[in-house]
């Protein structure tokens, strides 16, 4: 438990099992993006690598399917981790969100596989 705000990573699929499809891709960020409410909610502040990856990789000329997207993708979400106080882990085959998890429970980060472990903070008086 926690008496503090979070930072939270959500983390789940994003390329996975989407043959580079564009629509897939922007379906899987929807589903990451449908997170982000409730743990706000909570009182914490959701962060998803790609609304940073994304834009870096947009103002390189490249996009997900590029070739530069790895060297993007994964190492956002590792710098985030050095910021982050847990992670949300989304259901979904994903080797990036599975690295997240593995970088968290190295750097002792609690790992939550459902929205409802995640701890509520009381919004009176909190700062």
């Amino acid at each position: 438990m926690t008496d503090k705000r979070m930072l939270i990573l959500i983390a789940g699929p994003y390329r996975s099992g989407t043959d580079g499809d564009p629509q897939a891709m922007a379906a899987n960020l929807a589903k990451l993006e449908a997170a982000a409410w409730p743990v706000f909610a909570a009182g914490h502040l959701p962060v998803i690598g790609e609304w940073i990856a994304l834009p870096v990789l947009r103002s390189a000329g490249a996009g997900p399917t590029d070739p530069l997207a790895d060297e993007v993708l994964y190492p956002t979400a590792e710098r985030l981790l050095a910021r982050c106080d847990a992670v949300l882990r989304l259901p979904g085959d994903s080797t990036g969100a599975d690295q997240d998890v593995a970088i968290a429970r190295r750097r002792g980060l609690p790992v939550y596989d459902d929205i409802a472990q995640i701890p509520h903070l009381d919004r009176q008086g909190d700062a």
